[in-house]
């Protein structure tokens, strides 16, 4: 084994074991020089930044050089063996056969011993090219061998000491490292540097100007390139079966058994929600209005505490309180009065209900005697004058009511006459301030995301939204009132959180592709879409690529160019248009699923789990289970069953209605939802239908319309599409409204005809055609022939919420439109030849 030596006046010695020196051959005891001999006289210490005296004498330059070569062999232990060529300088002239003699103890750095006493000295001639040298003790008795130049040696052989010195530890070190180093550069016969120079002198100057460039582009990308969203969970296993042999399942977010009731310690009600986003907002912006043409002006968050604080005492000074008349009516479009209403019955633990004009007066009406409201709170004159005609003439309970805008002095009176007091908002908060009740004080921090507002607040979904807005201490701007002014304020909020429906996301697609009216830009629009659908696969979510700066940057500019999470709901969406607009907007786009009765959600998609065609895993706040349909042939083993969810955010009942509550919730707590659904291979839900919506055809089969109307609608010149059938008839028909922004262009290019919007819908080639694309669009998406409607009708007038056709959340009110078009539907189906 190695040992280090030193040089001691003139003497080389070295470090033996057990700590015994020993002069080397060549050397005496007190340092004097001995005659040369053919044997090398030892390994003296190779040069280091400590140790520089120069060598005494050939023999000891010839030693330090080996010494280097046989410590490049012990750093690469993965070469087994060297040729002794790189060793033949320590071959000398008169050597006789130019043999060099070398014992394993001079490999170690020991001076080779003699002979036992009493035998004679042995010597060695080496019998072929390679030598394999014994172990350092059968070597003391031994001569050492010759070896000759092209002789192998093997590094196994040489090996440091185990009395190795410390304080030359490091420096073996560093000098096996380099020699390594030299050792795997010159292994992959890299070129000498001055050849290397004087070749990329030689090159000429574009070629070297195109090289850097084309390093500094990969080394950009490689600095820049997007990186994937991580996913929060095994996307190919989303929930997990909950023990107990109900087929239900839960998230697989959960920690332990138990459903999740709160997110965060210090936000377990909505009112602490508000306190919690008053703390991280740092009295941020919190609700922002606008007037046409003006910029938004916002009302920071101690302003709304202020605010609801006052309204909420003015309500308790008229006799509101948790344990007596605690509903609070909310009749107004969404502004930031509405929050501030409902804010100020969170802070005193009152109930807001909320009321909307299209439910008509008698559903008003109802709401009002059910709920026992005493005081409800308008936004405009119109929503006063309303409720005085549901109570018109009649007992009632309403003593209070609270207009946003200053009341006149005959809207004043009218109330009086009715027993109601009507007052301004403003009035009641002085009257609220002057009649103070504190309530819990709070803290501070910080948020930047901002959302807008258009969805119905009288629905849940909304806000939920806005709930978890608030909670996170962001901003709410809301919309004009004017939905075709929708587009003007997002160009002007330029939100971060966009809640939709899937109604606006289909006028959406249909607009995008009704700009590519030709060949080249559909194509491009789809090769672009293909590339960015291609990243998302892989996790990646960006719009700052290639193709959002060429096709898809007045899509997103169009929603304000900053939007980064959207979540949809409401109703069933189709997987093209969810999967082109998640790619097209470059954000993160949820679906989820849920009703009013579970708090509005009860599934919603993972992040990183960008494949459409199904509403996500249950939420960890509730499990799911699907029942058995047996009429329909949906059965729970199959994974196939009508909805069911149980958890804290399940309603507790339907006000003063306990049948109802009976029919919705069984005796184990779990609510039946109406709705059809089946569990994917990665335990994720998908929505097959609503149950009260499926239908028998004569024949006995089972339709689900809204999975063909949903097909239906991605033809370009349709904006809407009702499916009907019963069971006493044996096909489908269906009601078509063309799309008023698309249909002229369509006809045009497909048709070669011109005219306006109802010249166009009376047109039987147009009917024709549509019919023809509804069949081609059944096809694709596997529609079986009785679920392809056999025959159709063209409506001009789009289905709304102002003509009692659709919900405030866009839905389709189903028998509202059998009754509305039952003549059409009657002409539809005496025309069929079966």
């Amino acid at each position: 084994m190695f040992s280090w030596t030193k040089i001691k006046t003139g003497a080389v010695s070295h470090v033996a074991p057990f700590g015994e020196r020993r002069p080397f051959p060549g050397s005496t005891e007190n340092g004097a020089s001995a005659p040369p001999s053919r044997v090398t006289s030892g390994f003296p210490k190779s040069q280091t930044a400590t140790d520089k005296i120069p060598p005494q004498n050939t023999n000891d330059c010839d030693s330090i050089r080996f010494l280097r070569i046989a410590k490049r062999l012990e750093a690469d232990t993965s070469r087994e063996e060297i040729k002794i060529q790189e060793l033949s300088f320590l071959a000398r002239p008169g050597s006789g056969d130019g043999s060099v003699g070398m014992s394993q103890h001079h490999l170690d750095g020991v001076p080779p011993a003699g002979p036992p006493p009493g035998q004679p000295p042995t010597t060695h001639t080496p019998s072929s090219n390679t030598h394999s040298y014994p172990h350092l003790e059968d070597a003391k008795h031994s001569q050492p061998p010759l070896i000759r130049p092209n002789t192998v040696l093997h590094s196994t052989h040489i090996h440091r000491p185990a009395h190795f010195p410390q304080e030359h530890a490091l420096v073996w070190f560093l000098n096996s490292g380099v020699m390594l180093s030299q050792d795997f550069l010159r292994r992959l016969k890299l070129p000498d540097l001055d050849d290397v120079s004087q070749y990329i002198r030689s090159v000429p100057t574009p070629v070297l100007v195109s090289v850097g460039a084309v390093a500094a582009a990969t080394t950009y990308y490689l600095a820049t390139r997007p990186k994937a969203l991580p996913p929060v969970c095994d996307l190919c296993m989303q929930s997990v079966e909950v023990p107990g042999g109900e087929l239900a399942r839960r998230s697989v977010l959960l920690d332990g058994e138990a459903n999740m009731s709160h997110f965060y310690d210090d936000a377990k009600t909505m009112y602490e929600c508000f306190l919690r986003g008053v703390r991280v907002s740092n009295n941020g912006p919190c609700l922002g209005s606008r007037k046409p043409k003006q910029p938004y002006e916002w009302i920071s968050y101690r302003e709304v505490m202020q605010r609801s604080e006052n309204l909420g005492s003015a309500f308790l000074h008229k006799g509101h309180s948790k344990s007596s008349d605690p509903h609070i009516g909310i009749f107004s479009q969404n502004r930031p009065e509405w929050i501030i209403s409902e804010v100020a019955c969170y802070t005193y633990s009152l109930v807001s209900v909320p009321l909307y004009d299209t439910l008509g007066t008698e559903a008003i009406s109802y709401i009002i005697d059910k709920a026992t409201i005493s005081t409800i709170v308008c936004d405009v004159v119109d929503k006063v004058h309303l409720v005085l005609d549901c109570v018109r003439d009649r007992e009632h309970s309403v003593k209070n009511i609270v207009l946003m805008e200053t009341p006149s002095e005959e809207l004043v009176s009218r109330g009086q006459q009715a027993g109601i007091h009507i007052l301004s908002l403003h009035d009641m908060e002085a009257l609220g301030k002057a009649n103070h009740q504190q309530p819990v004080s709070y803290a501070k921090t910080t948020s930047d995301d901002v959302m807008l507002s258009f969805l119905p607040l009288a629905h849940m979904f909304e806000r939920v939204v806005e709930g978890v807005m608030i909670v996170h201490g962001a901003r709410i701007g809301f919309f004009q009132g004017d939905i075709r002014l929708l587009s003007d304020d997002l160009s002007t909020l330029r939100p971060t959180v966009f809640p939709v429906v899937p109604r606006l996301l289909n006028r959406m697609y249909d607009k995008i592709f009704g700009q590519a009216n030709s060949s080249l830009k559909r194509w491009l629009l789809e090769f672009a879409y293909r590339r960015k659908e291609a990243e998302m696969k892989r996790g990646i979510v960006r719009r700052d690529s290639i193709w959002d700066r060429l096709i898809f940057r007045k899509v997103q500019a169009s929603l304000g160019g900053r939007v980064r999470l959207m979540l949809t709901g409401a109703a069933p969406i189709s997987p093209t248009v969810l999967t082109f607009l998640r790619a097209a907007i470059g954000c993160q786009f949820y679906e989820g699923y849920g009703q009013t009765e579970c708090t509005a959600g009860c599934t919603m998609t993972m992040p990183g789990e960008w494949n459409a065609g199904h509403v996500g895993a249950p939420l960890p706040c509730n499990s799911v289970k699907l029942v058995d349909v047996l009429e329909m042939k949906y059965l729970a083993v199959n994974g196939e069953g009508e909805v069911c969810v149980k958890g804290p955010n399940v309603f507790q009942g339907y006000l003063k209605d306990p049948e109802k509550t009976a029919e919705a919730i069984d005796a184990d707590g779990w609510l039946h939802t109406g709705d059809i659904g089946k569990w994917l291979p990665n335990g994720t839900l998908r929505i097959v239908d609503r149950k009260k919506h499926i239908f028998k055809l004569a024949q006995g089969e089972y339709i689900a319309p809204e999975k063909i109307e949903n097909m239906y609608i991605r033809c370009d010149a349709v904006a809407q599409v009702f499916v009907h059938g019963d069971s006493l008839q044996a096909c489908l028909v269906a009601v078509v409204v063309p799309d008023p922004d698309f249909l002229s262009s369509w006809a045009k290019r497909t048709l070669g005809l011109e005219g306006s919007y109802e010249e166009l819908c009376g047109r039987a080639e147009v009917k024709a055609a549509i019919f023809e694309d509804l069949g081609r669009l059944g096809k694709e998406g596997g529609l079986k022939s009785f679920e392809q409607v056999k025959s159709i009708c063209i409506h001009t007038q789009l289905f709304s919420i102002e003509n009692g056709l659709l919900t405030p959340t866009l839905k389709a009110k189903r028998n509202e439109m059998r009754q509305y078009f039952q003549p059409q539907i009657d002409e539809l189906y005496a025309g069929i030849k079966m």
